[in-house]
C-alpha cells in the first residue's frame, strides 16, 4: 500500500510515545517531577535522560523488542514513569500489576500477559517471589540501594532508543475489575493515551494543565497514567506520592503548593478526618477532582468550608479513562455546593447516550438507562478475548458502560448505579461472582451469594450470605478468614451470615435485592 494513503492510526511516527523526549525537547529545564521519599527532584531533560537509559536497558540488557511485555510490581516511583517512558519510546507493551491483589488473582494475570520479564519493589518480593513467570522470563527488583536494576540502568547508553510508532500499537495492558469471576485485561494503544490526554486539556480549558499536580492515584490503576500523562504533556509539575497517605498529603499540598489533585471519596473523608486538616495551608488549591464513584455532598463539604472546590469526573478504562468532567464557571464553590452531584457533562471529543438497556435506544431527559460513550479514546479491547470485547464494543464505536445515568434540563449527568451486579469499594471495583467462586471453593460451603452493602467510608464494601453443607460446622468468622487468605482486602467480605437457602428469581438466579435484605437482618449468624 502506498504509505501516503496509509490511515494516520496506522501510521509509524517519532512522536508517538515520545513523551518524555517531546517535552524535554519543549522545556527542557522546567521542573518536571519530586519524588518526597527520595528527595529527587527532575527536570524534564533529567526525566528523559532517564527514559533513554532504561530505554537501552530494556532494548539491550533484556533484548526486548517491540510487541514484548514486562510487567510492572511497584507502589508510585520514578522508577515507574522510567519504565512508562521507555515503554513509549521502544514499544515494549507495560503492564501495571496491583500489589493489592492476591498471588492467585496476580497468577491469572500474569498467564495471559506472559511477561519477558517482571520489575517489582524489593518491598513485595515475597509476593513477587510467589508469581510464575514464563520460561526465561528475567525477574529485577528495584529498591532504594544498589541493586541491579539501579546498577544495569545506570550503566546503559544514554543515546535515545526512540523508534517511529503507530499510534494503534499497544501501549498498555491493564487489569480491571469486571462482572465476571475472571479480571479483564483492557489492550490501552497509544492513541487512547494521546487523545484522552488531548480531550483533558481541551475541555478543563488547560486548568489541568501546566499545574503542581499531587499524584495520588495507584500506578497500577489507569487513573494514576491518566494523572501524570495530561500534566507532563502540558509541562506540569508532578509530585509523587508513594502511596497516599493523608498526613503526607496535607504536609505536600503546602510545601510544594499544589494547585491540584484527584481522589477517590475515601481518600477524601481521610485527609478531612486527619488531625492536620483544621490547620493546614490549603491556599494554593485551586480545585479537586474526585473519579471513581460518585462522591456524596458530606464528604465534600469540609472542603467547600475551607473555600476548594470539588468537581466529579468519570470515565472508564475502556472507554476514556475520562469521558465526563464538571467544568466550573465563574463561581467554582457555588456550583460545587449546587452540581455537586452531577459528573458534569461529556468532554469536547466524547460522544454519549443514555440507552434502554434492552433497546439501547435513547432514553428522554430525567429517564434512567444504561450510558454509552465513544470518543478517539475507546480502548483496543480485552486481552484474548473477542466474546467479553463484542460485549463492550457496540455497532457504531459505542463502549457499553453498564453504569445507569440520567440527564437533567440543563445537560448534566448522574450516575445512579450499576446495571450489573458490580460495585465499586473505595474506587476499586468488585465483583460479586469472584468473590463467590472464592468463598465455594471452602470444603464447607455449599452455596454463596455476595452483594454491595452502604458503607460510609468506602461507599459500598461486599457482604455474603453463605449456605453451609450438611453436616458441616463452620463459623461466618472462619469462612472470612478463609476469603482474607484468597483476596484482596477490599474483595473480603465486611460481613458474613449464614442462611437455610439462598432466594432466587423466577428466573432461577440469585435474588440479589433479597439477598441484602437477607444480610442486612443478620440471617441466622452474623461475623
Amino acid at each position: 500500500m502506498d504509505e501516503r494513503s496509509l490511515c494516520y492510526d496506522h501510521l509509524p511516527m517519532e512522536w508517538v510515545g515520545d513523551w518524555s523526549g517531546r517535552r524535554a525537547a519543549i522545556t527542557p529545564e522546567r521542573p518536571a517531577v519530586f519524588e518526597p521519599e527520595s528527595g529527587r527532584r527532575l527536570t524534564f531533560r533529567e526525566m528523559d535522560g532517564r527514559a533513554c537509559r532504561t530505554a537501552g536497558f530494556l532494548v539491550h540488557g533484556l533484548g526486548l523488542a517491540k510487541g514484548d511485555r514486562v510487567c510492572l510490581l511497584t507502589r508510585n516511583r520514578l522508577e515507574a514513569l522510567d519504565l512508562y517512558f521507555a515503554c513509549g519510546k521502544t514499544g515494549v507493551i507495560l503492564a501495571p500489576l496491583s500489589y493489592r491483589l492476591a498471588a492467585r488473582e496476580l497468577n491469572d494475570l500474569v498467564r495471559r500477559i506472559a511477561p519477558r520479564a517482571l520489575f517489582h519493589e524489593a518491598c513485595f518480593g515475597d509476593l513477587a517471589a510467589a508469581l510464575v513467570l514464563p520460561e526465561g522470563a528475567t525477574r529485577i527488583e528495584i529498591d532504594d540501594g544498589r541493586g541491579r536494576y539501579l546498577e544495569e540502568v545506570e550503566a546503559a547508553s544514554a543515546a535515545d532508543e526512540n523508534r517511529p510508532l503507530a499510534p494503534a500499537d499497544p501501549f498498555l495492558y491493564v487489569h480491571t475489575g469486571g462482572t465476571t469471576a475472571t479480571p479483564k485485561i483492557c489492550v490501552v494503544p497509544h492513541r487512547q493515551m494521546v487523545w484522552n490526554a488531548v480531550d483533558i486539556l481541551a475541555t478543563s480549558g488547560g486548568a489541568l494543565g501546566p499545574q503542581r499536580e499531587l499524584l495520588t492515584f495507584p500506578l497500577f490503576h489507569i487513573g494514576g497514567w491518566n494523572t501524570v500523562t495530561p500534566v507532563y504533556y502540558a509541562g506540569g509539575y508532578t509530585v509523587l506520592m508513594r502511596a497516599f497517605d493523608p498526613a503526607a498529603a496535607l504536609e505536600l499540598i503546602e510545601a510544594e503548593g499544589i494547585t491540584h489533585f484527584g481522589a477517590v471519596e475515601a481518600m477524601l473523608q481521610f485527609i478531612a478526618a486527619d488531625p492536620g486538616f483544621p490547620g493546614a495551608d490549603l491556599t494554593t488549591l485551586e480545585s479537586i477532582t474526585t473519579a471513581g464513584a460518585p462522591c456524596a455532598a458530606r464528604t465534600m463539604q469540609p472542603f467547600l468550608e475551607r473555600g476548594v472546590p470539588v468537581h466529579q469526573s468519570y470515565g472508564l478504562t475502556e472507554a476514556g479513562p475520562s469521558n465526563f468532567m464538571y467544568v466550573p464557571g465563574d463561581a467554582p464553590l457555588d456550583e460545587s455546593r449546587t452540581y455537586g452531584d452531577t459528573i458534569g457533562t461529556s468532554m469536547f471529543h466524547t460522544d454519549y447516550r443514555i440507552v434502554d438497556p434492552e433497546s439501547l435506544e435513547p432514553v428522554p431527559a430525567g429517564e434512567t438507562g444504561v450510558l454509552l460513550m465513544r470518543s478517539p479514546h475507546n480502548f483496543d479491547g480485552y486481552l484474548d478475548e473477542p466474546e467479553r470485547t463484542e460485549k463492550a464494543l457496540l455497532d457504531g464505536g459505542w463502549v457499553y458502560s453498564g453504569d445507569l445515568g440520567r440527564r437533567d434540563g440543563y445537560g448534566l449527568v448522574r450516575i445512579v448505579g450499576r446495571a450489573d451486579n458490580m460495585f465499586i469499594s473505595g474506587g476499586e471495583n468488585v465483583s460479586p461472582e469472584e468473590v463467590e467462586q472464592v468463598l465455594l471453593a471452602h470444603p464447607a460451603v455449599e452455596r454463596a451469594a455476595v452483594v454491595g452493602i452502604d458503607d460510609a467510608r468506602w461507599g459500598w464494601v461486599p457482604a455474603a450470605a453463605v449456605v453451609v453443607r450438611d453436616g458441616a460446622e463452620v463459623t461466618a468468622e472462619e469462612i472470612r478468614r478463609w476469603a482474607a487468605g484468597e483476596l484482596a482486602k477490599f474483595k473480603v467480605p465486611r460481613r458474613v451470615v449464614l442462611a437455610d437457602d439462598l432466594p432466587l428469581t423466577g428466573a432461577g438466579k440469585i435474588d440479589r435485592n433479597t439477598v441484602k435484605e437477607q444480610i442486612m437482618n443478620g440471617g441466622r449468624q452474623d461475623g
